[in-house]
């Protein structure tokens, strides 16, 4: 694996969360791998060295900005819960406040050479490890693109790398790292140098790995067939399209051991789908916790994750005030974009007994808001997936969602399939939508009785294991991608029973 975000060392949002658990999965699919998964991650200023260092090793990379084009960097080995963390560990690049970007907003200017530096220090420790030959090598977003370019352009005739099948997973179509033409010597490319054409403007990182992996996916089926759309493509649907049957959708999976309201220490009671008295408790302490009324039975409407427009926290703050005087409550945690922080700490302001806004990542409060929270909100524009809901399901918190990627995938519409569903849908991206379908949610609520008790069961008994169900087809998809490469290299021998190594 080779990711710029890793839980918990590093994450801003759900791509953390999907590499640290499919990492751990993969361990656990009979035939899946032969040996540990190894998980390539920027030591940032954030990521404290742990004390389950396993070793620490030199490794030299070709960088275009060293005064001799060679610069060494050192790979510090972990130990983690089922596979090896890797931290590459360069402090002119990465020992900064922010990992994307600077705390003020916006991006750092020379991401492109930092990220390559990144993979190219992968793919290096990884050729000069000849005593484990690696069958796949997985990278996640645009931050994985330069080893992409960096294994077909430099290393296709390396014995370790060259061998290696490249899988790509977007997790969000809507960051490319677009490097423009001035800054392309950042990744040691120069315009006609057989990477990037003489005319190109720049380069896009993520197409450069759509392009050259053998196999692509994203993180739902619903997703990748947006995904193939001019607006959902996001300038890439033709990169998609061309690869055919090539790129594919798995939907996230969810590590049920991590989220278990069962055992979670930060929940004021636990509870089960055999036994809901604690979910009360929760509801309770949420309320203590938030400065709400506790005898006050009104709904508890939840909202947890990176401050932007794709969320849809600006449907919320505009369909805020219809649903107070509904009779509801609002508790919005997350950070990010400093216009909708604004509006949302106004809107605090105006009503600080019914609309709470937790302007931070707080992983103890989250968890307390997916369990006593009554719904959660995921009004999102697009989702290529979404874990919040899976949690919120498995937590008894029926979510509300927008119609969209892995969000139609994974909830099904009480208000459309009444008996049948798990939470509550609506089509259009507008506040009186969201507010619509909050309220047939809350009617439904206060109705109660079986209706309402068999809705939640349903929901907690979906079951999203990443083991019994993600792990299995990202197994599966390797092959392929291995099966794809060893037919263009003919040279290269085959794989023990055709499983990947990691």
């Amino acid at each position: 694996m080779i990711a710029a975000e890793c839980e918990p060392w590093a994450k801003t949002g759900g791509l953390g969360d999907v590499v640290d658990a499919l990492s751990r999965a993969l361990g656990k699919v009979p035939g899946a791998t032969n040996g540990e998964v190894e998980v390539f991650l920027p030591r940032y200023r954030s990521v404290p060295v742990p004390s389950t260092v396993a070793g620490t090793r030199p490794v030299r990379v070709p960088d275009p900005r060293a005064q001799e084009g060679i610069t060494e960097l050192t790979i510090v080995d972990v130990a983690a819960n089922g596979y090896r963390l890797r931290l590459v560990d360069h402090p002119p690049a990465f020992d900064r406040d922010g990992m994307y970007g600077p705390p003020t907003g916006g991006d750092f200017p020379d991401n492109a050479w930092r990220y390559g530096l990144f993979c190219r220090a992968a793919l290096e420790t990884l050729r000069t490890e000849p005593e484990r030959p690696v069958d796949i090598i997985h990278v996640h977003d645009w931050h994985g693109g330069p080893a992409a370019i960096q294994r077909d352009a430099w290393l296709t005739d390396d014995p370790i790398v060259g061998r290696a099948a490249l899988v790509i997973t977007l997790h969000n179509l809507a960051y490319h790292g677009w490097t423009d033409r001035a800054d392309l010597g950042q990744l040691g490319l120069v315009p006609g140098d057989g990477v990037v054409a003489k005319t190109a403007d720049g380069i896009d990182l993520l197409r450069e790995g759509i392009v050259r992996s053998e196999v692509a996916n994203t993180v739902s089926p619903g997703f990748a067939r947006e995904a193939l759309t001019p607006a959902g493509g996001f300038g890439l649907a033709d990169a998609l399209a061309a690869k055919g049957d090539r790129f594919v959708g798995i939907l996230n999976g969810l590590d049920t051991t991590v989220w278990d309201p069962a055992t979670d220490a930060d929940l004021a009671a636990r509870f089960s789908a055999d036994d809901l008295t604690g979910k009360a408790a929760c509801r309770a302490d949420l309320l203590d916790r938030l400065g709400f009324d506790p005898a006050d039975h009104g709904a508890v409407l939840g909202m947890i994750g990176r401050l932007d427009p794709q969320k849809g926290f600006d449907l919320v703050h505009d369909a805020a005030r219809r649903l107070v005087d509904d009779g509801a409550r609002i508790v919005v945690q997350g950070s990010g974009d400093p216009k909708l922080a604004a509006g949302l700490r106004a809107m605090v302001a105006d009503d600080p007994t019914r609309i709470a806004f937790i302007e931070r990542f707080d992983r103890a409060m989250a968890r307390r808001i997916y369990a006593g929270a009554d719904f959660f909100l995921m009004p999102s524009r697009f989702e290529p997936c979404g874990t919040g809901q899976m949690i919120s399901l498995r937590y008894g918190t029926p979510p509300i969602v927008r119609r969209t990627g892995g969000l139609a995938d994974s909830v099904i519409d009480e208000l459309t399939h009444p008996g049948e569903g798990t939470g509550f849908a609506f089509d259009d991206a507008t506040p009186g939508a969201l507010a619509k379908a909050c309220e047939a949610a809350m009617t439904m609520r206060v109705t109660g009785g079986a209706p309402w008790a068999a809705l939640v069961a349903r929901g907690m008994a979906v079951d999203f294991d990443w083991t019994r169900g993600s792990a299995p087809r990202y197994a599966a998809l390797y092959d392929r991608a291995i099966k794809i490469r060893r037919g263009s290299h003919p040279r290269a021998e085959a794989p023990t029973a055709g499983r990947a190594t990691g």
